[in-house]
């Protein structure tokens, strides 16, 4: 057998990725935490901004979440540029997509808030959704790595 990076992937599978990464954009565009966590296992493992590992849903939340996304606006993944790859029995998958929002200086002036993700799912049968167990944010080289918005959550 050989290994490819750019192996087929069932459209399905691919389409759960994109449903995935569609409902996190509407959870952060509300600033819905609570809604969110069902998207993440319990015990998934970040980077990010403002933690070398985040270890854990609720240490994400506290430590990432709630320092990010009340302070930006129109966060939206580029679903259709959005990349998928599968394991041959389709129960663990990752996908990669870009995203664009707004920051905001602290003097409140707007900025281009684009970055990169790459998220590993896993699932317990084919046809479920997907489970992110792991997330590395990135914002673009060059971005502003704070935002200074504010606007108050749901959850």
């Amino acid at each position: 057998m050989s290994v490819r990076a750019t192996a087929p992937v069932d459209a399905s599978d691919h389409q759960k990725v994109q449903d995935w990464f569609r409902e996190l954009s509407e959870h952060v565009q509300a600033v819905d935490f609570a809604a969110a966590r069902h998207l993440f296992a319990e015990d998934f493992l970040a980077f990010g901004t403002f933690s070398d590992f985040v270890y854990g849903r609720d240490h994400a939340e506290a430590n990432q979440w709630r320092k990010v996304w009340p302070t930006i606006d129109g966060f939206t993944w580029r679903l259709d540029e959005a990349k998928s790859l599968v394991s041959p029995d389709r129960l663990f998958a990752v996908g990669l997509a870009i995203w664009d929002s707004t920051g905001y200086l602290p003097d409140g002036t707007p900025f281009d808030r684009r970055g990169r993700a790459t998220i590993s799912f896993a699932r317990a049968a084919v046809g479920e959704p997907w489970v992110a167990t792991h997330t590395h944010m990135s914002l673009f080289r060059g971005t502003p790595d704070v935002s200074h918005g504010s606007k108050p959550s749901r959850s």
